[in-house]
């Protein structure tokens, strides 16, 4: 065991890195589906085989996800900053980072909520609007349920690009494994640092997808 790594432990920063990256990862991932998730269902209700089609805000609402899903993340992690700073007070940390991670996985949430609901079968929502359900109840009653499981695989694949967004966050200041990584293994030449940090964020990413996995398989009717 390297004198750095025997600090890291010592002084709890390594165990630390593990709590940032988690609670930024869960942090960015909740803000971005409360805006993503409606997102992604509006653009799918508006789409001209929707329930309820208007063209020109599908349009512009899909040329922006377009947009900013066409940024790349280490770009717009430092053009967003300057926002950042106006939320939160700082530019800088876990905070200032949970606001571009949330920016950033916005589009991406929007586009795998899309592409679940769409595969929630014509049928269903054919035999909902014949009984008179209108709108909102189709939405809430039969388009996130039957799209359940998709949405929870989405939900793990957002999480685990989420905490692959976080890394890169410790090149501009963000906490969390990435920082560890670039400030005490690359900055000072320690592979074994750097190797350390890719293990245990591979640790977690298995961790987040076997128990998503697993909660999505246990809410899909077709593998009751």
């Amino acid at each position: 065991m390297s004198e750095i790594l025997r600090k890291l432990l010592d002084n709890g920063i390594l165990q630390l890195g593990i709590w940032e990256t988690v609670y930024m990862t869960f942090i960015s991932a909740f803000f971005s589906y409360l805006v993503g998730l409606p997102l992604g269902v509006l653009i799918c209700v508006t789409a001209k085989d929707g329930i309820r089609p208007i063209p020109w805000l599908n349009r512009i609402l899909d040329v922006l996800v377009n947009i900013f899903r066409s940024i790349p993340f280490i770009i717009l992690m430092v053009a967003v900053l300057p926002a950042a700073k106006l939320i939160v007070g700082t530019s800088l940390g876990n905070r200032a980072m949970i606001v571009t991670l949330v920016l950033a996985a916005i589009p991406y949430v929007a586009r795998m909520a899309e592409s679940s609901i769409k595969e929630v079968d014509k049928g269903v929502i054919e035999a909902a609007q014949s009984m008179g359900a209108n709108e909102f109840s189709i939405i809430t009653k039969v388009l996130i349920p039957e799209a359940k499981p998709a949405l929870l695989v989405g939900a793990v694949i957002s999480l685990v690009t989420i905490l692959g967004y976080s890394a890169m966050a410790g090149t501009i200041g963000g906490g969390g494994l990435g920082m560890i990584a670039i400030t005490y293994g690359y900055q000072r030449f320690n592979n074994e640092i750097v190797w350390i940090c890719v293990a245990l964020t591979i640790i977690i990413v298995q961790l987040i997808q076997e128990i998503g996995m697993h909660i999505a398989r246990r809410t899909d009717k077709r593998t009751a």
